[in-house]
């Protein structure tokens, strides 16, 4: 792949991206808002570490990198959203949360696929309301938080089922193990416009998993192998490329990928 940097007075720049994980690096730039020179500073073994092994390919890197130039591209928005669980047991209803993950949904503006998502979650920001049972989920025995300390989705396929509702399936990772889900999900403007034109959108996903599928079945006869995962998640759209504020001698610039020949 080659990066064409163009300032505002016409002047371009290539730049050889000779690696898989710089494409990663720069798409999580995009999706977290960071500064080009923010993402190059982060250590790149942080970064880089859920991705590879081909958990994401350069089809899903190139996808969300043309939605982030065409203005298809929302970031999700921490702050304003929530990622969790819910599961029942014989003594009451677990419910925990995650405060620490990022991602973006590049969403098509057709009228039938082509929507890409990918959230990254880091599972030891998991919180429940209740130390014991925190700490018990956090252990080897649940999502063993010391050695997987990332739960990655990332899809593989977007259909529009409504003006506002989609089907959005993909891949979920947790505890090394990797299975297929599908999330039913409802999208709403918050800004009065139609949700495909919209600037924020809010995001509501839901699906059922096992939680024996991914290497945690203690206490089955005392807590549900069925467990629900809920995202009500609000996105921004990315305006432009140059609002990471990279320039070129001064001047702002639009970065586009685009693939080397041969």
């Amino acid at each position: 792949m080659i990066l064409l940097i163009v300032s505002n007075t016409g002047e371009v720049q290539i730049l050889d991206i000779n690696t898989f994980f710089k494409q990663i690096i720069l798409t999580l730039t995009l999706l977290s808002g960071l500064g080009l020179a923010q993402a190059e500073e982060a250590e790149e073994v942080d970064v880089c570490e859920p991705f590879q092994d081909g958990v994401v390919n350069e089809s899903l890197l190139a996808t969300m990198l043309s939605a982030a130039e065409d203005g298809h591209l929302y970031r999700i928005q921490q702050a304003s959203s929530r990622v969790g669980f819910c599961v029942d047991s014989k003594l009451s209803r677990i419910e925990g949360d995650f405060h620490d993950f990022q991602g973006g949904i590049a969403l098509d503006t057709g009228d039938k696929t082509d929507g890409q998502t990918m959230i990254l979650i880091r599972a030891a920001s998991l919180d429940t309301k209740g130390a014991f049972i925190e700490n018990m989920l956090k252990s080897e025995s649940f999502f063993d938080v010391e050695n997987h300390p990332e739960i990655l989705f990332v899809s593989n396929g977007f259909r529009w089922t409504g003006a506002d509702t989609a089907v959005l399936k993909g891949k979920l990772t947790m505890r090394g193990i990797t299975k297929h889900v599908i999330f039913h999900v409802t999208l709403t403007a918050l800004d009065g416009k139609q949700v495909k034109v919209a600037e924020k959108i809010l995001v509501k996903a839901t699906t059922t998993i096992n939680r024996s599928d991914f290497g945690m079945d203690t206490l089955a006869s005392m807590v549900n192998n069925d467990v629900q995962l809920c995202m009500s998640v609000e996105a921004l759209k990315f305006q432009t490329i140059s609002s990471l504020g990279a320039t070129v001698a001064g001047q702002s610039s639009s970065l586009v990928a685009v693939p080397t020949p041969g």
